[in-house]
């Protein structure tokens, strides 16, 4: 008799007690954030108050969902263990799969986006951190995954395809393949911005391709299956390379990785091609592998640091920005676009594609989504926390110098030093000078792209426990390399998704692009793919306006229609298997995503002022240009028309990827109404039920389900 997991309600006195604790530690946080002003605040403050949400979250929100909305059941064979084929389909321990799925998900937003959100203060970007993946991105994850796992592992865009007919299905395949090229793009900049001209950070990085390269053929030639051997090798080769790099600034070999930004934008595109047409187990294995390490202890030692140092926010809790939208780092007011700047940290779209790739087909048992799904995102959100306080803690007049663009600083520590103080914050010359001689840069003026400003926090952290002022250049370069790695593994393992996405498309005109195995197919199709991204990435790198400027909001929007795709898709299965009472646990954050990602396009769009709407910004660099003058920070007519041409394809894009998302959203809505009417017309795209014959460490009783919910579990569920 299958069974479903539904737990007998437990009350436990020490249980109570422990989570009476956590709720009280949690409330008395958040009480010391929302109303110290104008005092020190701790950064511990803020730590617990995070911790102890996600503690509950997990224990009490994602259980309900787990046991009453999607009913998982361990006696059902996952599609793992039916079409277990040692290659796609494989049945894989929990705590691998979820550190392969972090490695995944996890990649440039976490880290920049609350970075860039600071100028609005550490109060907004903090709630919208925490309630955001409670309510939205975990739930998102937890359910698209569950979905795909229920299908066989079908990607979203096909679960679009069959469940809202040709005209939505196709729109959603469209918009997904082209939202990810734009997403690839961001991640792949904020790497440029990172290493242009520190031979210490390109180095380091670049010495990761051999030593993944090494423990692939190490791992699958010389000494198959000794992981933990492999591992303790790679990670000794990282931190010699985070060394060597050291050696590296200040020897003659400085000038051979002292490289440009658009230099950069070769040697990546050229990096994704290779990464995309390799064998995954040669290259992207093995460097995912070695990213989980790097990701999840660096951050955690992050944590520790925190606890340790004690560091206070230095950041205000709200600023002026907030309300006025004439931030430097990047225009707009807190509504909606901190919701757009912070998205991978609260809800992602992108989490989306990989929840319904490569996760669902490597599932023992269906209660694992519950950790993997739900449990995953959560410690992205914890990711992001920790970027947020490693940006709260630096010296304001710091903060705006490295993140303003450079045609509002100037050239010179003197030109910044001035412009740091109209914005109404203070940095003297000496002290920007002193800033990036105590990390061995040259400058940190306009390092724009949040990375470096990541990289400056974690290091005050760092030293203040380990070497001190002495060891902050190595941290400062032990954090680029850890932010080079944490999103390189999401720009080539998107590559190749989007590789696939393409061949799949493709194959419907014409079936020899189809074959994954077929060599011109993939070399082709892989080319499309890193041209795209490339050519955003290369106009990234020379946008007279600042690169990450001008493409962060046009990647916050389009990652997070993404979303309201991924979650349209969710919220039309849930009703479609019977579940309408529980449809609001997807369908509240779609509304609420919807309505911040249609008013920021419309703002972008159609606004008028140049420093928000894109062709608002056309049209006052059109009129320049007309009247033959050059506006700062362009230098030259050339800057000028690129800055006209990069305004227009972004407000058009924007303009595509919201018609495309309507007609989803359209298309969506009329399926509901038609299975809300007539129920029983419905027919379930599950997979028939089959017996799972897999026992696995973590299995406990359960309690026998009552009758079906439509796709519930049973012999003939979903038939």
């Amino acid at each position: 008799m299958p069974q479903t997991l539904v737990s007998p309600p437990r009350f436990r006195p020490k249980s109570v007690l422990v989570w009476t604790l956590v709720a009280l530690v949690g409330a008395v946080s958040w009480g010391v954030l929302a109303l110290s002003r104008g005092e020190e605040v701790s950064a511990i403050w803020l730590l617990a108050a995070a911790l102890g949400s996600f503690a509950i979250a997990y224990r009490f929100y994602s259980k309900f969902i787990a046991d009453r909305v999607l009913r998982l059941d361990d006696s059902r064979a996952t599609p793992a263990e039916r079409l277990d084929d040692g290659v796609d389909y494989q049945p894989t321990d929990r705590r691998v799969l979820l550190g392969h799925h972090f490695a995944a998900i996890a990649g440039a937003g976490p880290l920049v986006g609350p970075v860039l959100a600071m100028q609005m203060g550490y109060l907004p970007g903090t709630l919208w951190i925490v309630a955001g993946v409670i309510f939205a991105g975990a739930v998102q994850d937890m359910v698209v995954l569950f979905l795909s796992m229920r299908r066989d592992g079908k990607s979203l865009g096909q679960m679009a395809r069959d469940e809202l007919g040709r005209v939505g299905g196709a729109a959603a395949l469209l918009a997904v393949f082209v939202i990810m090229i734009i997403l690839l793009a961001v991640l792949a900049l904020v790497v440029i911005n990172a290493l242009a001209d520190s031979p210490w950070g390109t180095f380091s990085v670049a010495m990761t391709i051999p030593i993944a390269l090494f423990m692939g053929f190490y791992l699958q030639i010389l000494r198959p299956g000794r992981v933990v051997e492999t591992s303790l090798i790679g990670v000794a080769l990282l931190l010699l390379a985070i060394l060597g790099g050291g050696w590296i600034e200040h020897s003659s070999l400085a000038d051979t990785f002292t490289l440009s930004p658009t230099t950069l934008v070769f040697c990546l595109v050229g990096y994704g091609f290779v990464a995309s047409v390799l064998p995954v187990w040669m290259l992207l294995a093995p460097r995912d592998y070695l990213s989980t390490f790097m990701k999840i202890g660096t951050i955690v030692l992050l944590a520790v640091g925190v606890l340790v140092a004690t560091p206070h926010l230095n950041a205000e809790a709200v600023t002026s920005f907030a309300s006025s939208g004439a931030g430097p780092v990047f225009a707009g007011s807190l509504f909606p676009f901190l919701f757009i700047t912070i998205a991978c940290g609260a809800l992602s779209g992108f989490h989306a594609l990989v929840a319904s790739g490569t996760t669902p087909k490597l599932i023992q048992k269906e209660s694992q989504v519950r950790m993997i799904g739900y449990g995953a995102m959560l410690m992205e959100a914890f990711v992001a926390v920790m970027a947020l306080i490693s940006a709260a803690v630096l010296d304001p007049g710091l903060y705006y110098a490295m993140n303003a663009p450079a045609g509002l600083l100037g050239p010179t520590v003197e030109s910044a030093s001035q412009a740091v103080a109209g914005l109404g914050f203070t940095i003297s010359p000496e002290e920007l000078t002193a800033a990036a001689k105590a990390v061995d840069e040259s400058t940190l003026v306009a390092r724009t792209g949040g990375a470096p400003t990541l990289a400056v926090g974690m290091s005050q952290i760092f030293s203040d426990v380990v070497g001190g002022e002495g060891m902050k250049a190595f941290w400062y370069h032990f954090a680029i390399m850890f932010e080079a790695l944490f999103i390189l593994t999401t720009v080539d393992a998107g590559t190749r998704v989007g590789r696939f996405m393409l061949q799949d498309m493709l194959g419907n005109v014409w079936k020899p692009m189809g074959r994954v195995n077929w060599k011109p197919g993939i070399w082709l199709a892989s080319a499309v793919v890193v041209a795209g991204w490339g050519y955003f990435l290369y106009v990234g790198a020379t946008d007279p306006l600042g690169g990450i400027n001008q493409l962060f909001p046009l990647f916050g929007i389009a990652n997070q229609l993404l979303a309201a795709i991924a979650l349209t898709v969710a919220t039309t299965l849930l009703i479609r298997s019977g579940r309408l009472r529980w449809a609001w646990v997807t369908g509240v954050p779609l509304a609420w995503i919807v309505t911040v990602t249609l008013t920021a396009s419309w703002q972008k769009v159609f606004s008028a002022d140049p420093r928000v709407g894109f062709f608002a910004q056309r049209e006052r660099f059109s009129d320049a240009i007309d009247a033959g003058e050059v506006l700062a920070p362009a230098k030259s007519m050339d800057d000028m028309h690129t800055v006209v041409t990069n305004s227009t394809v972004d407000g058009v894009l924007i303009i595509l990827f919201v018609a495309l998302v309507l007609t989803v959203v359209v298309n969506a809505a009329v399926v509901c109404v038609r299975a809300v009417r007539s129920p029983g017309s419905t027919v379930s795209t599950e997979t028939p039920y089959v017996a799972s014959a897999i026992e696995t460490p973590e299995s406990r009783p359960r309690t026998p389900a009552g009758a079906g919910t439509g796709g519930g579990s049973g012999p003939g569920a979903g038939r």
